[in-house]
């Protein structure tokens, strides 16, 4: 019986893993070269590669160790999702970061719009002194405009790159102003700024009501995780009756409400976003009429 539970475990991991990659396997994907596929997308996708061997590996360790087929799909899932989890407010910081930088060269825009400069001179004039949280998507912009590209194209690939909804406010703008001439762009786009900035200002108001959130969460992740590798490595007599089949059942149960709790916690420590209505405008096609009625 002890020789047939560590082989049950392998064998339950690998159909799990399986069932994964046939999942992965039936979602459609475009071209990961493609150059219309946002660059946070593809890096996204690579983390996530990643991420999933690592889990998987640790998944291995454990059922080798405990024999236990329900203890490594466990350990598996917690290897990819306990990053996140206690990288939540990492990522929070890094969108109201890129909010406030798309605030910044809003503001320059504009400042510079004031100086009786044409919209591309304008955007290629900031790409070098943009805010270094959105520099890279700005000088990609400006890149495919020096390239030749049309101006409400090269827009367009700034909304999927930045993938923000105020990002998404901008944009559109430049994009009627650069498809009708408007006159009152600078007092829009000074509008547009101040609306993000007010948006950060209320991140970081969200975000420090919500430390003590995160920080329980981490806590109790932590706390959690410590106690069940120490009864494995230092008391394993306490967990023999989970070798059975009822034991296995039980720990199924005990770490589907870990699980709940876990994402209950990240639930209650994530400001909710609103949606972008730029999404999937490069990759569908939409010619630039049918973009123009969208915006509006």
């Amino acid at each position: 019986m002890n020789g047939i539970v560590p082989l049950m475990g392998l064998l339950g991991l690998g159909a799990g893993c399986g069932l994964a990659l046939l999942v992965r396997a039936g979602r459609p994907s475009a071209n990961a070269n493609s150059p219309l596929r946002p660059r946070r997308q593809r890096e996204r996708r690579r983390h996530a590669g990643r991420w999933l061997v690592i889990a998987g590996g640790i998944g291995l360790l454990v059922g080798a160790i405990t024999g236990w087929v329900v203890g490594g799909l466990l350990a598996a899932m917690a290897g990819w999702t306990l990053p996140r989890i206690l990288a939540s407010g990492t990522t929070e910081r890094e969108r109201t970061a890129r909010i406030e930088g798309i605030a910044g060269w809003t503001e320059m825009l504009r400042d510079t719009l004031a100086a009786a400069a044409g919209l591309e001179q304008t955007i290629l004039a900031t790409a070098a002194t943009a805010p270094e949280a959105i520099r890279p998507q700005v000088a990609d912009l400006a890149a495919r405009l020096d390239g030749g590209k049309h101006l409400p194209a090269a827009l367009r690939h700034l909304a999927d790159d930045l993938a923000d909804p105020i990002a998404d406010l901008v944009v559109a703008a430049l994009m009627l102003a650069s498809e009708h001439q408007a006159r009152q762009l600078a007092s829009l786009l000074g509008e547009l700024a101040a609306t993000a900035r007010a948006h950060v200002e209320m991140r970081y108001r969200v975000e420090a009501s919500r430390t003590r959130t995160r920080t329980t969460m981490r806590v109790v992740v932590i706390t959690t995780l410590t106690f069940a590798g120490a009864l494995i490595l230092f008391n394993p007599q306490f967990l023999a009756p989970y070798d059975f089949v009822a034991g296995q059942l039980i720990l199924l149960l005990i770490g589907g409400l870990f699980t709940a709790a876990f994402v209950w916690l990240r639930h209650m420590a994530r400001i909710e976003e609103p949606e972008r209505f730029f999404t999937g405008l490069e990759t569908t096609g939409h010619a630039p009429g049918t973009v123009r009625q969208e915006v509006t």
